[in-house]
């Protein structure tokens, strides 16, 4: 991704004259504000600007931290690049083809980023939706939305919960409204999201007003198996963070937050505390947990479906961990225990539930295809492992150049195999699911 340069592009819309500047073959409005907050309050709609929208400038993020390392140890400098920081975080970018022609109406797609809703930013470098709109010819639309403390944890009496949940639903109302002035189809819109965001893209298919908002979801690798039984945990997180202000400062709200995170979580709550923020059901706008089903059912014929996982998920966590990293090392059945564990531990928290959800879509009268991602060299740690298929969908060669998550793969069948599976992305998003072959190597259907 380039410096924002000046202005070269303008857009009418509802929102107000939006001021958007040429990248190559794509042209970009970023950092575009969808809705407004103060800390801990429900987000409000932006009204329409008097004065033109100077959208030059990349989205920030939400603060965060990486104590740990793992996001940019993963990912490297592609991780979140130079994005200021700023707790009000309701921006968007929109993303089109530099040669659209004036009267070419295009399908839409609505990214959300993943990072266990306390990492991550819609206009990261590693999230750069360039290639996929320049190839093939679809409107991308990142949102950037409130994380950890700042928008996933409340009580629904002395602070209101899923707040990062409600700046999505007002990031898709905007796209409704707005983006026929960018040359996309508000009739054809696909959500698409990563971790993090396949979950939330299965709580927004779930949640009150969000009807008629988008036609198609893609949910990737969503570790929909930990996502239920949490009422407990959050409450105790609550009582942990519910002193803390809202005039306290970011670094303090990120100290309380990482103070309910860790080893101790995970000891007294179990593979849930593996995400331990997230949306919280039976809180506005989500039913109760014993509802959700029913809620999920009576969108299924609205929504059409793609959902899977990769084949290594939780390779990604326990390359990262001491000691489990190191079994493969061990003589006759240290890979054999190693891929067993990274085998169950990716049934539990993607694949019997993502199964699931599909089977229960159906029955309901939904489309569902489901899809796995093998994509890797054969021997390799991070082969096919969680967010292996964020260099595939996003960003170029030199935006991965030297990324440890794609250490010993060849870069030119990375390109190759990453443009085939943006193709396949697109063609849901245009025409939902036409029954696309195998593609060995990389990804197989079923």
């Amino acid at each position: 991704m380039t410096e924002s340069p000046s202005i070269t592009t303008t857009f009418d819309c509802p929102a107000g004259t939006v001021m958007g500047w040429t990248d190559g073959p794509v042209v970009r409005a970023t950092g575009i504000r969808y809705a407004h907050a103060e800390r801990f309050e429900v987000p409000t709609p932006q009204p329409p600007a008097t004065e033109p929208i100077d959208a030059t400038s990349w989205s920030p993020a939400c603060p965060q931290r990486d104590e740990d390392g793992i996001v940019h140890n993963t990912f490297g400098d592609a991780a979140l690049g130079d994005l200021v920081p700023d707790e009000h975080a309701q921006y968007l970018s929109v993303t089109i083809p530099a040669d659209r022609g004036a009267d070419e109406v295009l399908p839409v797609m609505v990214w959300i980023h993943g990072g266990s809703y306390i990492i991550g930013a819609a206009d990261a470098p590693c999230h750069d939706p360039g290639p996929l709109v320049a190839e093939q010819r679809v409107v991308v639309v990142s949102v950037t939305y409130r994380l950890g403390l700042f928008g996933f944890l409340g009580d629904g009496v002395n602070r209101p919960a899923n707040l990062g949940l409600l700046d999505m639903i007002e990031a898709l109302r905007w796209v409704r409204t707005n983006i026929a002035g960018f040359g996309g189809d508000p009739d054809t819109v696909t959500v698409f999201g990563e971790s993090a965001g396949g979950d939330a893209i299965a709580q927004l298919m779930a949640a009150e007003a969000t009807s008629g908002l988008f036609h198609r979801a893609i949910l990737q690798s969503a570790p929909l198996g930990i996502t239920r039984r949490r009422e407990r945990m959050h409450a105790d997180m609550f009582a942990a963070s519910h002193e803390v202000s809202a005039s306290a400062s970011v670094d303090e709200v990120l100290s309380v937050q990482e103070s309910m995170m860790g080893p101790g979580a995970l000891l007294r709550h179990g593979l849930p505390a593996l995400m331990s923020f997230g949306p919280q059901y039976g809180h506005h706008p989500l039913p109760s947990e014993d509802e959700v089903d029913a809620a999920w059912a009576a969108r299924a014929s609205e929504v059409e479906i793609l959902i899977g996982w990769n084949s290594r998920e939780t390779g990604f966590f326990t390359h990262a961990i001491g000691g489990v990293s190191s079994l493969p090392r061990l003589p006759i059945v240290g890979n054999l225990v190693h891929e067993t564990l990274v085998h169950q531990l990716t049934k539990a928290v993607y694949t019997k539930a993502a199964d699931r959800f599909a089977r229960r879509h159906r029955k309901a009268g939904g489309e569902a295809a489901q899809y796995v991602i093998e994509w890797g060299v054969p021997g390799n740690p991070l082969r096919a492992v969680h967010t292996v298929d964020i260099p595939l969908l996003f960003g170029t060669p030199e935006t991965w150049a030297g990324a440890p998550i794609l250490a010993g793969h060849d870069a030119e069948r990375a390109t190759t195999d990453g443009r085939e599976l943006r193709r396949i992305w697109a063609d849901f998003a245009r025409d939902g699911w036409t029954s696309p072959a195998d593609v060995p190597g990389l990804i197989r259907f079923g």
